[in-house]
């Protein structure tokens, strides 16, 4: 029965050891040392204080920041712990309320639009609720009530989104996309660096 047991253990703490210990240290030293900033989070900071991360979306709700999709996590909006989508059909009442809610709060907060389509990521949360980007249809949607805030030009913030704007990868892969946070950040005429 020993002789049946050693090979079984001595295989269990090898691929333990491979596997557990010395694949994800390997990984992690190689992901630090050609991506640094994508392997630490890809955190902004202002002044040496992180303000958040590229890859994750945050709550704005004031007329003049530009708003992102809407986050399905719980307790929180953009709650990294609980990242999900509802998993509510586009025909379940709850889902369709939320998005009722949502439009209502867009068009209240720029009346004079009121009559225009609001694109759908800025109805409906994404699959992971914490998507840090929004498209350009809905940048662009949102640019008046921005613009009316500030005190600014349309043309000025347009021009703000088109240079902050990220096209598909290689002129294929990808819908053209802004991100959130360093639009925003942007806006307030800081220039955030990268953390790490």
């Amino acid at each position: 029965m020993l002789r049946m047991l050693r090979p079984a253990i001595v295989l269990f703490a090898g691929f333990t050891l491979l596997t557990g210990l010395i694949y994800p240290l390997l990984v992690t030293g190689v992901a630090g040392a050609l991506f640094p900033w994508q392997a630490g989070g890809s955190v902004l900071a202002l002044r040496g204080k992180p303000v958040g991360s590229s890859l994750i979306g945050q709550s704005f709700t004031a007329p003049g920041y530009f708003w992102g999709r809407p986050s399905a996590t719980l307790p929180q909006p953009y709650n990294g712990l609980a990242s999900g989508g509802s998993n509510l059909g586009p025909s379940n009442p709850a889902e369709l309320a939320a998005v009722k809610a949502e439009v209502e709060a867009l068009r209240a907060a720029d009346p004079a639009d009121a009559k225009r389509a609001v694109p759908v990521d800025l109805a409906t949360a994404s699959g992971s609720g914490l998507d840090p980007d929004i498209s350009l249809a809905a940048a662009q949607y949102q640019v008046a009530r921005v613009a009316q805030a500030r005190h600014l030009s349309p043309q000025q913030v347009r021009r703000m989104v088109e240079s902050h704007a990220r096209r598909p990868w290689l002129g294929l892969f990808g819908e053209p996309r802004v991100n959130v946070l360093e639009l925003n950040l942007a806006l307030d005429g800081v220039v955030p660096t990268r953390l790490r």
